[in-house]
């Protein structure tokens, strides 16, 4: 028997809004409530709204907390001050990567993991293991709704919710306090968009009340709906990595372009295969690639030279709504990896021609 969807606090609510739910890492998602094209303008233009509670969100407190997230991920989090959040990885035995992940240090001895969804569990046993200094582990994703809002006028909608200056958070800051009448809210400067933003990590008892003050307060701005179908297209034109599609348990971070939140300056796990692969240098890399006519690239198409022989595959692609053309990310042997390089994308068959480019496709925002 199928094992039952989950359902974030608000599914009732994205139902009533017309939304179409999809099955997505376990839970009833709310795919678009219009149109993808428009939902993906209404980001880049203006400020949309997205629920992404099924986001998994773990606490880790105590004195052996820091060592424990020292150990599982690739990044420095002893850089980390009050206030401040990390982008990072959890690297696996094997040079490839159990998730990527967001660090937050919510206090000395007190962090906040936000994990993604379809890897809640596989984390909290991963990290679980190398909890043998007895860190105090808690998971609070189900306790949690997390909202993004995201778009060039975000601050504006969301300013008249509480009494803390958003513009003056700085990129990968947060605080927290009352929004929206609502206590211990984390706001937070992040986002998968690149169009600018916050995450509000809310207890599920407010999310209600929450969401419904935002969508009145942002009215004004032109703030919408807004479901996982434009959030893959932003997020790719950044070129931004999704789990399970560009990074995965066999994919390295070196491999993957994560160089930079990879650091050799502490022991983590695997760290010394992973530093030896840095001296050698990598076989193959993840690449950004443009599509130079027709044609639009899907995950799991071949990339291919100009001979025809195979040089790697598409992880992530999609017709671009802002460049109105085919756009991609995909591993390929690194001799093809250098911007400019041409490349082809094996479509039913055919090749089509694609260009090697550097990322982000696009600018996050864009001009109505």
């Amino acid at each position: 028997m199928a094992e039952e969807l989950k359902t974030v606090v608000l599914n009732d609510v994205h139902q009533q809004l017309g939304a179409k739910m999809v099955p997505f890492a376990g839970y009833n998602m709310p795919v678009r409530y219009s149109s993808d094209l428009d939902e993906h303008r209404t980001v880049r233009r203006a400020v949309g709204m997205f629920d992404v509670s099924h986001m998994g969100e773990f606490r880790v407190r105590g004195p052996q907390a820091l060592d424990l997230i020292q150990r599982v991920t690739s990044n420095d989090a002893s850089k980390l001050t009050d206030g401040k959040a990390q982008y990072s990885c959890l690297p696996n035995q094997e040079g490839g990567i159990v998730d990527d992940l967001l660090v937050y240090k919510l206090a000395d001895e007190d962090y906040m993991l936000v994990v993604n969804a379809s890897n809640i569990d596989k984390d909290w046993n991963w990290i679980s293991q190398f909890n043998t200094g007895g860190a105090d582990m808690e998971n609070i994703s189900d306790q949690t709704s997390l909202f993004a809002v995201q778009g060039p006028k975000a601050a504006e909608a969301l300013q008249s919710l509480t009494d803390t200056d958003l513009s003056s958070i700085p990129y990968y800051s947060f605080v927290q306090g009352t929004f929206a009448g609502a206590p211990n809210v984390i706001i937070s400067a992040t986002g998968y968009t690149g169009a600018g933003g916050f995450e509000l990590y809310i207890p599920n008892e407010h999310a209600q009340q929450v969401w419904d003050k935002i969508m009145a307060a942002g009215q004004p701005f032109g703030l919408k709906p807004i479901g996982l179908g434009a959030r893959d297209t932003l997020r790719l034109e950044m070129g931004f990595s999704l789990y399970g599609n560009d990074i995965d348990d066999t994919t390295s971070p070196l491999e993957a372009g994560l160089g930079w939140i990879t650091k050799f300056t502490k022991e983590f796990t695997n760290s010394a295969s992973l530093k030896a692969q840095k001296e050698q240098g990598v076989t193959r890399k993840l690449v950004a690639f443009l599509m130079d006519g027709p044609g639009i690239p899907r995950s799991h198409y071949e990339l291919v030279n100009e001979a025809g022989e195979k040089i790697g595959e598409v992880t992530s692609g999609t017709q671009s709504p802002s460049l109105s053309k085919g756009i991609g990310l995909g591993y390929v042997k690194t001799e093809f990896s250098t911007p400019g390089s041409q490349i082809f994308v094996q479509v039913r068959g055919k090749n089509f021609p694609a260009t090697v480019v550097k990322l982000p496709f696009v600018k996050g925002t864009e001009e109505a």
